[in-house]
């Protein structure tokens, strides 16, 4: 279809997988102006193609940004309120500070060379445009691509109006598509002019003419025009005058509409409901019933993925398992959704199906399924969004919501959606104010995710005001929980003993009425204080009692990784650093599978300490500056504990005595400039370095240390030196454009971004 591109992880540009067609003059003019303003918007009618525009240029452009692209893609987000969540987690800037999550995502921002991507923006338009007037002011690298059918507004914000294809264009794509549809398609004397008509008379909206060439499955082509030519007869009054471009768009889909059966109107309607991507089961869920019988769903679904109306999408993994509607699609499905007078019982299936999602992943979160139920709740993390503003704005859909929001503490705090899960769950208390076993599950929730921001008194706060409640309406369960965490916050205080006392009540509490996940979480929690205390053996006790009573569930990560990187915090408090390592990188490879920002960032920390102890200090500088990349996204280092975090300057200052300053302050710069999976990857392949992995590939043959050759190395010894990539080549005799290729590869072995970064690892080479 118009956008021609397969499915990715969020934020990475995809790959083309239809030829663009035309837009050479659009792709210069665009680079053109994105060379002299920061914010460029492409304008233009749906379908028209701003989005490939966009991202060819994005693509074209990558190698001009040291930090590289990354798209944000608004169609699916509904509510401008959780702009900068969807920010956020685009650029990897989890909303885990304990402060507004545009603050995060400012911060982040601030010293980075990058280009943004906002696509659909017209229904954010005045969140887009505040996001835009903030970056350009407070991010004085950073470049703004948007796509609208509207501009922004912004002072120093560029447009340019995407046109329609010009005649030749529009031809030359109606032949390539038409002949994916019909092999051996061409364009001859003969039909010629059929397909002119045809692209003239849909104005060269490229959305309009591939959903025209689908037609021709069905329909000779001679057919396909004077069907279309006589909807537009109708609609014009037999005037030749042409309508209005976004009503040329309306048309075709209108067409392509009528062309489907009854069942599959009905489908493509109640499909619109869905924000994003979607799975089969959802779609069996939500659009069954009545006329569309939970059998004949798959059928209808195939068929309007043969015409083009439902897309499927790449599930990352090759297997092509979700499905998606365009934006533009979508809007006329719910029109015509709101006229079958069917929309109501269509979003509360809609809502009603993720709850019961949500419930599932907390049924089963120390099982097997943990991972996987995850994983489908990251996929459908639009979804989720879009339930819970639907049950948020009924009145009746309050308590579902605000219990969905709860039992996905475990998904906010893995995915790093911490403000995000606060926001859902704050909305919730603030329009259900009533005493209830939902209300006082969802204030623990509340408090285990600000303290995990290292927002200790609202914490507190809300875990009072859960015990209050749960005393109030005779919840034990949640009771226990609160006394619990009151406890925790006690010894994240200092005050150990009544930490001690809270934590021995709720232990008490949960054995009587053998909560499982309590138990192993309480069991967790002590061992930390014990740790904490200098009671080592305790310590250790309480981490071996938490994994004996969680068992072995093979595939469970999120509690065990916790638990073995309690235990390896406790090892090192022991002076056992080899058993600290061994631990912390088991947690890490747990962790690892899911993606944890909070976790990952107390291992690598954790393991620069025991790097600094083996002297191996260039690991320990480049580890502790990716550490506090993650731990600015965070808040809190390390559970603000201070024998923890005096650790961390006495690892500092070893790395920092046996480096030099200025090598030490170079290696940290590496790592703060390191993406999470690399870093990670780098610090499970004990490497000294932040270098490629290139080396580790089976397939590659490298010529030296880091995989350099021998007159690499020579290009890297004088460009430590601070010879020009001209004064290089004078040096070798060499031709310049032969020592910029050789800087070139040099900087793509070592992962290096800057001749800097070549300086700073030439010791290491």
């Amino acid at each position: 279809m118009a956008l021609g591109f397969s499915g990715r992880r969020g934020g990475e540009l995809p790959a083309e997988v239809t030829e663009l067609i035309g837009r050479g003059e659009e792709l210069t003019r665009v680079r053109a102006m994105l060379g002299q303003a920061r914010l460029v918007t492409l304008a233009g009618p749906g379908g028209v193609g701003k989005s490939r525009v966009a991202l060819r240029t994005a693509a074209d452009l990558r190698q001009s940004y040291a930090d590289g692209v990354v798209l944000a893609e608004l169609s699916e987000l509904r509510d401008p309120e959780l702009l900068p969540h969807c920010l956020a987690m685009v650029l990897g800037v989890p909303g885990q500070a304990a402060r507004p999550p545009l603050d995060d995502v400012v911060e982040y921002l601030r010293d980075k060379h990058l280009l943004i991507v906002l696509d659909t923006c017209e229904h954010l338009v005045d969140a887009c445009a505040m996001f835009a007037d903030v970056v350009l002011r407070e991010a004085p690298r950073v470049s703004v691509l948007a796509t609208s059918r509207q501009p922004l507004d912004v002072p120093g914000e560029h447009t340019f109006q995407v046109p329609p294809l010009p005649l030749p264009d529009a031809v030359v794509l109606f032949a390539r598509r038409a002949a994916a549809v019909v092999p051996g398609f061409v364009v001859s004397d003969a039909n010629r002019g059929d397909v002119t008509a045809l692209c003239l008379r849909l104005d060269g909206i490229p959305l309009a003419i591939e959903l025209a060439t689908v037609r021709l499955r069905a329909l000779p082509l001679t057919h396909l025009v004077a069907r279309l030519e006589d909807r537009f007869r109708i609609l014009t009054g037999g005037r030749r005058t042409s309508l209005p471009r976004h009503q040329t768009l309306r048309t075709a889909i209108g067409w392509s509409h009528e062309l489907c059966s009854p069942q599959e109107r009905l489908l493509w309607a109640r499909l619109s409901v869905f924000a994003g991507s979607f799975d089969l089961a959802a779609v069996e869920q939500v659009c069954s019933g009545g006329d569309l019988p939970a059998e004949e769903v798959v059928e209808h679904l195939i068929a309007l993925v043969d015409k083009s109306v439902v897309l499927r999408v790449d599930g990352g993994d090759g297997t092509g398992g979700r499905y998606r509607l365009l934006d533009t699609i979508r809007q006329y499905g719910t029109e015509w959704l709101v006229q079958t007078g069917d929309a109501a019982a269509c979003r509360r299936r809609h809502r009603d199906h993720h709850v019961a999602l949500a419930e599932r992943f907390y049924d089963r979160l120390l099982t097997a399924d943990q991972v996987p139920l995850y994983q489908a709740l990251h996929s459908d993390r639009a979804n989720v969004r879009a339930a819970l503003e639907y049950a948020f704005a009924e009145p009746e859909g309050l308590l579902s919501g605000m219990v969905m929001a709860t039992k996905l503490w475990a998904f906010w705090q893995t995915a790093g959606l911490l403000s995000e899960g606060r926001h859902w769950i704050d909305k919730g208390l603030s329009r259900h104010p009533r005493p209830g076993s939902g209300r006082a599950h969802a204030l623990v929730v509340s408090g285990i995710l600000a303290l995990m921001q290292g927002d200790l008194e609202p914490a507190m706060d809300r875990f009072q005001e859960a015990r209050r409640t749960a005393e109030q309406v005779g919840d034990e369960t949640v009771l226990a929980y609160a006394l619990g965490y009151i406890g925790g916050v006690h010894g994240l205080y200092g005050d150990a003993d009544r930490a001690a006392g809270y934590l021995d009540d709720a232990h008490a509490r949960l054995r009587a009425l053998d909560d499982r996940l309590g138990l192993v979480i309480s069991y967790y929690q002590g061992a930390f204080l014990r740790a904490v205390l200098d009671d080592i053996p305790g310590a250790v006790e309480m981490c071996d009692q938490a994994l004996r009573y969680l068992g072995a569930t093979e595939g469970e990560c999120m509690i065990t990784s916790n638990i073995l990187l309690i235990k390896g915090i406790v090892a090192w408090d022991a002076s056992d650093r080899a058993e600290c390592a061994r631990l912390i990188r088991s947690a890490m490879e747990l962790k690892r599978r899911l993606g944890e920002v909070w976790g990952l960032a107390h291992c690598t920390e954790a393991l620069a300490w025991v790097a600094a102890q083996d002297r191996r200090y260039a690991r320990t500088a480049w580890m502790l500056g990716a550490a506090q990349t993650l731990w600015r996204r965070i808040g809190t280092p390390m559970f603000g504990v201070r024998t923890l975090l005096r650790q961390h300057d006495r690892s500092e200052s070893a790395a920092r005595a046996a480096l030099g300053s200025d090598t030490y302050e170079q290696l940290f710069e590496l790592g703060t400039q390191l993406p999470l999976d690399r870093a990670v990857a780098l610090v499970l392949a004990d490497a000294d370095t932040p270098t490629h992995l290139a080396e580790r590939d089976p397939g590659h043959r490298p010529g030296g240390p880091d995989g350099l050759t021998r007159r690499e190395r020579e290009v890297a010894a004088l460009v430590v030196q601070g010879l020009s990539n001209r004064e290089i080549a004078e040096k070798l005799v060499i031709s310049k454009r032969t020592a910029d290729a050789h800087v070139e590869h040099i900087l793509a072995k070592l992962g290096a971004t800057s001749r800097t970064q070549i300086a700073a690892l030439a010791g290491d080479m």
